[in-house]
């Protein structure tokens, strides 16, 4: 056939002196040599801090390369995207250990524009050359987005999917294999999408496709923890099982270092590798601890005490059910999302049949966002009256200010009742708990240099459980831990001042002045009685 590859210039020449003189040596942990041996469409690898996951992805990508048929000229064309969620961290850890790995000798890298463009042209042993392209891109700006979704690619890596949303996955399926093209004879040898992360949450979607629902032709691994909690020492010891520690600086000490200071929570995540959330931004329940108010099971429903249910409306409505005991503990034992649902189909399809098969036969009180009393603009139908026709008796809360709000939930959260936490909340309530540990967190201000938030809640999927809950919380704070029924709620509640409601201390306008036309024939209907 004659002389295989580019023409051997100066260029060429200086390559292969390179790539003589480098030796890439690189031994695999055992659950990234199982990682390396398989060849599913889509492969995942989960596991704690230092574990050589990402080490281990670059390896992938280049041993790819290497394993791509040649052309007729006895190129190996190959081209991966590696994606990130934002280019900083892109910049000072992904394309860092990509360099650590194949130094400029060996893959000369573009670093003046973004997306950042890597190029590795090497002569290899049987006469062929690689001809690899490697890109960079971050998701924190539309236009890399759109440049990904345009790449004819061989395969891509995830680096910290956790990170990057499920979107990008979905639209990598289809440019992955397409690169190099069949008409140049060969076709792509093997293609698909790695990934790697330290630990999601339980709520994430790596965990749906690793624990739950596998979809076909992909494939998830766990490594093992770095360090092990001894319940009878009472501390931290080595995982003998533990990999790529010999990599580590100063070995297991590299993970001791990480300790002080850290939530077990933390822990849990980075060093241990295992499921959990790491909170991050200004929560707003500092008050929550999850080794304490989780209660890691579902939790007893007592028959003897009434269901609470707390209403949030919209068009993701939310419905939280706790139970409050004599004594004054706050047990939330049930929540239900709904995604782009209208309220009577969620009361009907969702609510009520589980109320039906989880709860036969209990009392039941509901509590709900005073806004649910707007009517609506089409049939004048208010939410309220949704659910007295689907047969709940409910009652506006007293207020959806989010200062009371936020307290009476805290209040709870910081007493003791008989020994145990004021608040308990039951393994079934995943969204409360992502929310507590830090998806329901402050809005942030837009400012440079400085982190300043509002006093009130960034809008996301986890506020709408947590204002479910909020008003269970402050409809049933009494001091006595007795629950607000309609009967002690008119002989008790004193109408605010006029003082107290321009102060902002008493929401009315979307308030009292909205209860059930039954509890207004007392006369809270007249507006002027509330101003006096």
């Amino acid at each position: 056939m004659g002389v295989r590859g580019p023409k051997p210039g100066h260029k060429e020449r200086k390559a292969q002196e390179a790539a003589q003189r480098i030796t890439i040596r690189y031994m695999p942990p055992p659950t990234m040599k199982e990682f390396h041996e398989d060849d599913s469409f889509v492969r995942g690898v989960m596991g704690p801090r230092g574990s050589g996951k990402s080490s281990g992805c670059c390896i992938e990508i280049f041993s790819r390369g290497l394993e791509q048929r040649p052309d007729e000229r006895g190129i190996r064309k190959f081209r991966a995207a590696i994606v990130r969620d934002t280019y900083p961290e892109l910049s000072s850890t992904t394309l860092k250990t990509w360099k650590d790995w194949f130094p400029r000798e060996l893959c000369s890298v573009r670093e003046s524009k973004a997306p950042i463009e890597a190029v590795m042209q090497l002569p290899l042993a049987d006469k062929t050359w690689l001809d690899m392209e490697v890109w960079f891109i971050a998701l924190d700006k539309p236009e890399h987005v759109k440049k990904l979704l345009s790449l004819e690619l061989s395969m891509a890596w995830i680096n910290e999917a956790r990170a990057v949303p499920k979107e990008i996955l979905d639209g990598l399926t289809a440019c992955v294999g397409r690169y190099p093209s069949k008409k140049d004879g060969v076709g792509c040898t093997w293609c698909g999408i790695i990934m790697d992360t330290n630990p999601p949450d339980t709520d994430s979607d790596w965990y749906r496709w690793a624990e739950e629902e596998t979809p076909e032709g992909w494939r998830f691994w766990q490594q093992p923890p770095a360090l092990l909690w001894d319940n009878i020492k009472k501390k931290w010891i080595p995982n003998p099982d533990a990999e790529n520690i010999e990599h580590l600086p100063g070995g297991y000490d590299y993970y001791y270092r990480m300790l002080p200071g850290k939530t077990r929570e933390w822990i849990r995540v980075y060093v241990e590798g295992k499921y959990g959330s790491v909170k991050t931004g200004k929560v707003i329940y500092p008050e929550y601890n999850d080794d304490v108010h989780y209660a890691r099971r579902e939790l007893k429903v007592y028959a003897n005490l009434p269901l609470l249910l707390g209403w949030d409306f919209g068009l993701n409505p939310t419905c939280v059910i706790a139970q409050l005991t004599k004594r004054g503990q706050l047990r939330v034992i049930d929540e239900y999302v709904a995604d782009d649902m209208g309220v009577r189909q969620f009361i009907n399809l969702v609510v009520k049949p589980v109320l039906k098969v989880r709860y036969p036969g209990m009392k039941i009180m509901s509590y709900g966002d005073p806004a649910g009393a707007d009517r609506g603009q089409t049939d004048m139908k208010t939410c309220f009256n949704e659910l007295t026709s689907a047969g709940f008796k409910v009652m506006p809360a007293p207020t959806n200010l989010f200062t009371p709000r936020r307290e009476a939930v805290a209040g709870f959260l910081n007493k003791m009742v008989d020994g145990e936490p004021g608040f308990l909340l039951s393994e079934r309530c995943k969204y409360l708990r992502r929310g507590f540990n830090g998806g329901y967190k402050y809005k942030k201000i837009l400012l440079s240099g400085e982190n300043r938030y509002k006093y009130a809640a960034e809008k996301n999927k986890y506020s709408h459980p947590h204002d479910a809950l909020q008003y269970i919380a402050v409809s049933v704070e009494k001091g006595t831990g007795s629950v607000v029924g309609e009967e002690d709620w008119l002989t008790n509640w004193t109408p605010p001042t006029r003082k107290q409601v321009v102060g902002g201390i008493v929401d009315v306008s979307r308030g009292f002045n909205r209860m059930p036309t039954k509890i207004g024939r007392t006369g809270i209907k007249n507006r002027s009685w509330f101003l006096r």
